[in-house]
């Protein structure tokens, strides 16, 4: 795609933006799960079962706590400050106005998602009455994105920081899905849900048409350079341990003995399983690398090789 076949998607986001069309998402007392057991494996490990069921609601609300704070970290200091810095102008790799307009969408969506989340994150400590433990200052990209970028040449860090943002956001759409179609929680966590998801929809493929865009104007040495860093990018985004640190430290405030305390992080520990080819995130990293034209390039093919078996 070249910058001039950019088609704008102005008129879409006018009718469907959640911040235009939708309603506050108010937080249900009903008997719903404030977060799908199948996104915590912790409660759905033997010693917790045995020893502490009764703590399944604690560990479930503390585990929506640390979504909503990656949501604000990824939204706010990630997809935001390269979406701002399209819109202004001010990113190394320019685009025309109407990608520049798109991305100031992004930037009013993603913080108005961030927002959102944060009211939720207030109701439910209202409701519950349960106040988040200390939960992460970062994110898997705060650490990958860093990574990539160092190893880059100057002129190269702008595509870098494009393309792992585009891989991001491709990710969490996906992500995101899963999370509205599960039956078990409750009706507003569902919506809130797909309100992001209405929106991130139209993220990932604006991500993707701006990679596209650069990509079909770069030269054959700096796709070859790119491709050498994305194997380290995706070592360094594919990992868990940010949420298994997360997961130990909730296991410290259960009020349990020292030695199901042990037990647990046992557990934990595993549950850890590397991130493989058959991996979903894997597939839908794979997906938009296709859809972006980066794996047209042999160099991106031998590079990714370990992902595309």
């Amino acid at each position: 795609m070249r910058a001039e076949e950019y088609q704008s998607f102005s008129e879409a986001w006018e009718e469907r933006a959640t911040i235009r069309t939708r309603p506050r998402r108010r937080l249900e007392d009903d008997g719903k799960l404030i977060f799908p057991i199948s996104r915590q494996p912790l409660v759905m490990g033997a010693t917790f079962m045995r020893e502490c069921a009764h703590l399944q609601h604690f560990v479930l609300v503390q585990s929506l706590y640390k979504f909503i704070n990656d949501v604000v970290i990824f939204e706010t200091e990630i997809v935001d400050k390269t979406a701002r810095s399209i819109a202004k102008d001010n990113f190394a790799i320019r685009f025309p106005f109407a990608c520049r307009y798109d991305a100031m969408t992004v930037v009013v969506d993603e913080d108005y998602h961030a927002l959102v989340a944060m009211d939720y994150m207030q109701q439910t400590i209202e409701l519950t009455g349960i106040q988040p433990i200390s939960l992460p200052a970062e994110i898997e990209l705060s650490r990958s994105i860093p990574k990539a970028l160092a190893m880059a040449p100057d002129h190269l860090k702008a595509a870098v920081e494009l393309i792992c943002v585009a891989i991001a956001e491709n990710t969490l759409t996906n992500d995101v899905a899963a999370f509205a179609r599960d039956d078990s929680v409750k009706a507003s966590v569902k919506g809130l849900m797909a309100d992001h998801l209405a929106d991130e929809g139209r993220h990932s493929g604006f991500w993707a048409k701006l990679t596209r865009i650069y990509w079909s104007t770069a030269s054959e040495e700096d796709k070859r350079a790119l491709a050498s860093i994305m194997p380290v990018f995706l070592g360094e985004y594919l990992t868990n341990e940010i949420q298994q640190g997360f997961d130990f430290a909730l296991i410290e405030q259960l009020p349990v003995s020292p030695g199901v305390k042990a037990a647990l992080r046992e557990e934990v520990e595993g549950m850890s399983f590397p991130i493989t080819p058959s991996h979903p995130l894997v597939g839908n990293i794979v997906r938009f690398f296709k859809h972006s034209a980066l794996l047209d390039a042999p160099c991106m093919q031998e590079a990714l090789a370990d992902y595309l078996r």
